[in-house]
This record gives structure tokens, C-alpha cells and sequence, in this order.
């Protein structure tokens, strides 16, 4: 008897789990704490797309692109780690 409730906990336990990776994957996160860039990440941190201004494409500005790529990156996944643990 004690292993088929432990069994149904562990069962529940899973359930519980996938519901909660389902709702990450569709949780839509928005990121514009870099300027120029914004970057949309889902909750399970898979990023649907990258968007850079025109004032940072030129070839003088491409260690400024790279670093706020980075910034920004970073801060996505910063954005997408907190909404996680609010579930």
C-alpha cells in the first residue's frame, strides 16, 4: 500500500511539473533594458527574437552592439529566471 501512494505522489508530483513547463514556454517576457535592443525570451529561457535600432548597426558602433548584446542577453535571461520562480 505504501508504494502505490508513493507511486501516485511521485505520479502527481510530475504532473504538477510538466503544467508548470508548459506555462513557462508560454509566458512572453519583453526586454528593453538596453537601449536600441529588445529582446523577447520565454519563461523556460528560449529566446523568440533579438531586435537591434539602426543607430547601432553601423560598423563603428560594433563593440557597442556586441556589449549591449551582452547586457541585454543577460538581462533576458535575468527577466525569464524571476518569472520561473514566481511559478
Amino acid at each position: 500500500m505504501l508504494c502505490w501512494i508513493n507511486l501516485k505522489q511521485v505520479m502527481e508530483l510530475k504532473r504538477q511539473a510538466d503544467q508548470i513547463k508548459r506555462e513557462l514556454e508560454n509566458t512572453r517576457i519583453e526586454v528593453n533594458d538596453v537601449r536600441s535592443i529588445k529582446i523577447v525570451i520565454n519563461g523556460a529561457q528560449n529566446f523568440q527574437s533579438i531586435e537591434v535600432g539602426e543607430e547601432l548597426l553601423g560598423v563603428p558602433n560594433k563593440k557597442k552592439l556586441e556589449e549591449g548584446l551582452l547586457r541585454a542577453i543577460n538581462s533576458a535571461i535575468n527577466h525569464a529566471q524571476a518569472e520561473g520562480a514566481k511559478k
